[in-house]
């Protein structure tokens, strides 16, 4: 082959790749490589012209189009996006419900819900001042979305200028972005399904090839109102309405549980004949008072939840069954099904969840099964049909080794007593597998969150040996990363400053990223308040310190002996302190501040004991904590304010409190202090 029809044929490769990104970018809203190193082959396909005037006349790069501008701007919502709690069946709600009477002591009065159909499309933000559209964001990662102010803007019926009375200097409008689904058939060719079609359209960086789709929305909620004049979420809809806003108009008030499944069960019914996808209804607290009191946990709004409806089912055949190792050593078996479109979406893997539902349910390879999207997320089994299976079928016998050849076993649940239905490997980072998923959890998002550094590119670098353990991220060979396809100048200046970036990180996403079990965003903020520095944390490498710090960690409220036990087991391993310790040294772990630290109870230790009158155990705690105090599970020197409510306090708790001089307050003082 000649130079020229080397060069010819290294060009139509590039060319092929941007078509292939392209696909997985636009129309699947899926994309495989990060937008730095989408604008990195852009490039040399276009240096490649500019040196071979003979390439412009194969007239290939016209698919490619002029150069892409940079990223969107990231910028932080004015409040964050938070998600919601899924609810499933009648007894979801039930227990939805009773958190919330339980939270508010709320014995007698009957709660009025706001109940609104959950559109599946692509959450945004609209920030208006004084009655202008100034501002349009992604959701993001819930704190900071991305710029799309231009492509929002191409949306006819979003306002630009709000028309009317009583308009909020500053108002953050939530919204979600969808295709009708007869506009969809027009374009379908063109995209994999409606959501995804939205997804793509907004992420366009040129404007005007967002305005070509049809894109329409309704708004549901807020974030920031300055002024507030709302006082429930129907008069919110009922007033941003008449300022020009598109609300759904199949939205009811509803209050008993009977009216929830009423109302449920009647948008399920005509769910089909709407000209948008929806996959589930929103509850909320109509009263927004009460919205405020309830408050929202570190993931989730209190107030309100998202009652799915039944999962779309279809039928399809078992062709394998595989095992995958999660990043705390959990053994997952997977079916491998053949392809089957279910809810609109291309299934080919469902999970089995573990030993003991392959042993109930009796699945084998070579089953026909039906399979489910369940809360149209997670395809799972639902069931066998074992008059079609074959008479020479057997068993599945689940491996008792993990992939990387250890013994795996199942752990005894110390309330229960009973045996985990979840088999384990216990070899930690010494296993391959387990340590490259612990590597993806490290770079994800509420963690490190590195962009550019995805579960695909960290398999890829795995690999090649590049990353192991996560102190390698920090020590990365860029001169090796330069020589793979795929990788330029560009993308590799944009992974080594969101590398850099990273290396600052708040203490409690250090706790979370390193993958203790049971240790979630919630608990690792726990843990930080508790420690606030990381000096403090690396006490738990020492075995005497550990057993001190850990008897003193079961006064916190949110960590019991369960987070306890995952701790101790943890810096236990010796491989794994090593780790921690080599990851540290590359990191500048930033102190935990509490947050409110002039509140009522700023730096103050509070106990409760007792029940209250007006408001549950739970929202008083909440109230301490949300202005800078802490809560306390027993009674030590360390506490501050002990607080007796008038129904059962516990006598001991109270003598204990006497005899350490702890200030102590009577239900009536805890109400004045609050202005109650």
């Amino acid at each position: 082959m000649d130079h020229k029809s080397k060069l010819i044929n290294k060009y139509k490769k590039k060319i092929n790749l941007v078509k292939k990104h392209n696909k997985l970018y636009f129309t699947k809203d899926n994309p495989e490589i990060t937008d730095a190193q989408y604008d990195e082959l852009k490039k040399e396909i276009f240096d490649l012209e500019k040196k071979n005037n003979f390439l412009k006349d194969l007239n290939l790069s016209q698919i490619v189009g002029s150069p892409p501008s940079n990223k969107f701007e990231k910028i932080k919502h004015l409040k964050p996006m938070l998600s919601l709690s899924n609810a499933f069946d009648k007894n979801d709600m039930k227990d939805f419900l009773s958190k919330i009477n339980n939270f508010l002591n709320n014995k007698n009065a009957e709660l009025e819900f706001f109940a609104e159909p959950k559109i599946d499309g692509i959450s945004a933000t609209l920030v208006y001042e004084k009655g202008k559209l100034i501002r349009g964001l992604s959701r993001g990662d819930g704190t900071t979305g991305e710029d799309i102010l231009a492509n929002l803007k191409t949306i006819n019926k979003i306002p630009k200028k709000l028309e009317g009375n009583n308009i909020p200097h500053l108002l953050e409008i939530r919204a979600e972005i969808y295709i009708g689904k007869k506009d969809f058939n027009n374009i379908k060719s063109d995209f994999a399904n409606p959501r995804n079609a939205a997804g793509g359209s907004l992420r366009q960086k040129n404007s005007n090839e967002t305005s070509k789709i049809p894109l329409a929305y309704f708004a549901y909620g807020f974030g920031a109102v300055d002024p507030m004049i709302f006082k429930t979420q129907s008069e919110f809809l009922e007033k941003i309405n008449k300022w020009g806003f598109s609300i759904n108009p199949l939205s009811k008030k509803v209050k008993s549980i009977n009216e929830i499944e009423i109302q449920h069960s009647l948008v399920d019914s005509i769910r089909s004949s709407l000209d948008y996808d929806i996959d589930g209804l929103v509850y909320k607290v109509n009263d927004l008072r009460l919205q405020s009191r309830l408050g929202n946990t570190s993931n989730s709004p209190r107030w309100a939840i998202a009652y799915k409806f039944s999962a779309e089912k279809a039928v399809t055949k078992i062709k394998d069954i595989v095992i995958q190792v999660g990043r705390t050593g959990a053994i997952t078996p997977v079916a491998k099904v053949e392809p089957i479109t279910v809810g609109g979406v291309v299934v080919s893997n469902a999970t089995l969840h573990n030993e003991d539902e392959i042993k109930r349910k009796d699945i084998r390879v070579g089953d026909t099964v039906q399979i489910q999207r369940a809360g149209d997320v997670i395809p799972q089994v639902v069931s066998v049909d074992t008059s079609r299976r074959f008479k020479t079928s057997k068993k599945y016998i689940f491996p008792k080794h993990c992939l990387c050849g250890s013994i795996t076993q199942k752990e005894i649940n110390k309330s229960t007593k009973k045996e985990d239905a979840v088999r384990r490997c216990v070899k930690g980072y010494d296993c391959d597998f387990t340590a490259r998923e612990k590597l993806k959890h490290i770079v994800s998002k509420d963690s490190f969150n590195i962009d550019g550094l995805g579960k695909k590119v960290i398999d890829q670098f795995w690999e090649l040996k590049l990353i192991k353990i996560p102190s390698d991220i920090f020590t990365i060979n860029y001169n090796k990363i330069m020589k793979l396809e795929g990788w330029g100048e560009l993308s590799i200046n944009n992974l080594k400053q969101a590398i850099d970036k990273s290396k600052n990180i708040e203490l409690d996403r250090f706790i979370f990223s390193i993958g203790i079990r049971h240790i979630g965003q919630e608990n690792a903020k726990i843990l930080a308040s508790f420690f606030r520095s990381i000096e403090k944390f690396i006490n738990l490498f020492n075995e005497l310190k550990r057993k001190i710090i850990l008897k003193n960690l079961i006064e916190l409220d949110g960590i019991g002996e369960t987070q306890i036990d995952s701790i101790n087991i943890f810096f236990s391993n010796n491989t794994n302190v090593e780790i921690v310790k080599r990851l540290i040294e590359k990191l500048k772990i930033k102190d935990f501040i509490i947050k409110n630290k002039k509140g009522k109870f700023s730096n103050k230790i509070v106990m409760f004991t007792g029940g209250f009158e007006k408001m549950s155990r739970s929202e008083a705690k909440s109230l301490v904590e949300n202005s800078g105090g802490k809560i306390s599970g027993t009674v030590s020197k360390k506490l501050d304010i002990l607080v007796i409510g008038n129904s059962k306090p516990t006598k001991r708790k109270i003598e204990n409190a006497k005899k350490l001089n702890i200030k102590i307050i009577k239900e009536i003082e805890w109400y004045k202090i609050l202005n109650i």
